[in-house]
């Protein structure tokens, strides 16, 4: 059975072991693939691992022996998953293996946006701090999380944990999602429509998918119903937000910042009005690729291939 990896580099740069895949069949790991590669690196695979490699239903209809697909991440955008279906191709992704990293990214972000940390080290290591006539200074208000309203868009299992964390800082938490319909009401948040979430909240947190209907969901409307004191987080997908108008509204002051891991095109054009923005912190998509989470990744795309190839597949996308 052959077995190939489009683009590994990224979950494996040389610090783990595909062992573990390479005794499940003929193992072929590619870095990276380039669109017009996908047909003749994966014709003649049975199953064939992605991270960020789009499968489109073109692509697919030229794979005639390919019965499995498992993502190497959480979302599953990349694939057309109705040409999957049609095709009979199963297809599997891994939730949760990197949920307590995003959440430690994204307050990784907020903390730097509310007390600037970096940039008052920076200060210190110049020599302010040296030459400052008193014990303490601070180079812009310094803001304290307890008492302020963290918006969650989203709430699975990130968002959950993003709920812990908020409590335990003495935030209050809002929360809006799709699925909300049969879960329960909670004392730890309060189930908020979007106008509320985006006028209440003090920071506005996105962990959703990428959907028809969430693309764009951060647009010019949306950023002007945000207090102009709040600051909003991307650690979910880069289309989720119009940049241009994220743009306009960091360097007009609708908000006072942002902090983002992705970004709609990655690696960005150089054009990209949110590299200049003001007050706006961007990582290269960082919060997945601790090498805990990493781990958990490949272990758990291990076991996806052995259920797959023992008739029994497990996080099956669709089902």
């Amino acid at each position: 059975m052959k077995i190939v990896v489009l683009d590994g580099y990224t979950l494996n740069p040389g610090d783990l072991s595909w062992k573990g895949l390479e005794a499940q069949g003929t193992l072929i790991v590619y870095d990276r693939t380039a669109p017009d590669q996908v047909v003749e690196r994966a014709k003649e695979a049975t199953i064939v691992l992605t991270n960020k490699t789009a499968l489109t239903a073109d692509q697919l209809a030229e794979l005639p022996e390919l019965k499995f697909i498992s993502v190497l991440a959480t979302g599953f955008n990349i694939i057309d998953i109705e040409a999957t279906k049609q095709l009979g191709i199963t297809v599997s992704n891994v939730p949760g293996y990197s949920s307590y990293s995003v959440v430690q990214l994204c307050f990784a972000l907020l903390f730097e946006l509310t007390h600037r940390v970096q940039q008052h080290s920076d200060a210190v290591h110049q020599g302010q701090w040296v030459n400052a006539p008193d014990f303490s200074f601070w180079q812009q208000p310094l803001v304290e999380l307890a008492g302020k309203k963290m918006g969650l868009i989203g709430l699975g299992d990130i968002g959950q944990k993003m709920t812990d964390m908020a409590l335990a800082l003495g935030m209050e938490v809002l929360a809006h999602s799709r699925t909300r319909k049969g879960r329960l009401e909670s004392q730890r948040f309060k189930w908020v429509e979007l106008d509320e979430l985006f006028r209440e909240a003090d920071v506005v947190s996105l962990h959703c998918p990428l959907t028809p209907q969430t693309k764009d969901i951060i647009n010019a409307a949306r950023l002007r119903q945000m207090k102009q004191t709040s600051y909003l987080l991307n650690t979910a997908r880069g289309p989720l937000i119009v940049e241009a108008d994220l743009a306009q509204a960091l360097n007009e002051g609708w908000i006072a910042g942002a902090g983002l891991d992705v970004l709609s095109v990655e690696p960005p054009s150089a054009d990209n009005p949110l590299l200049t923005a003001k007050n706006c912190l961007i990582t290269p998509h960082i919060a997945w690729a601790s090498v805990e989470a990493r781990t958990r990744l490949l272990e758990e795309t291990i076991a996806n291939v052995k259920a797959f190839i023992a008739g029994k597949p497990r996080n099956v996308i669709g089902l």
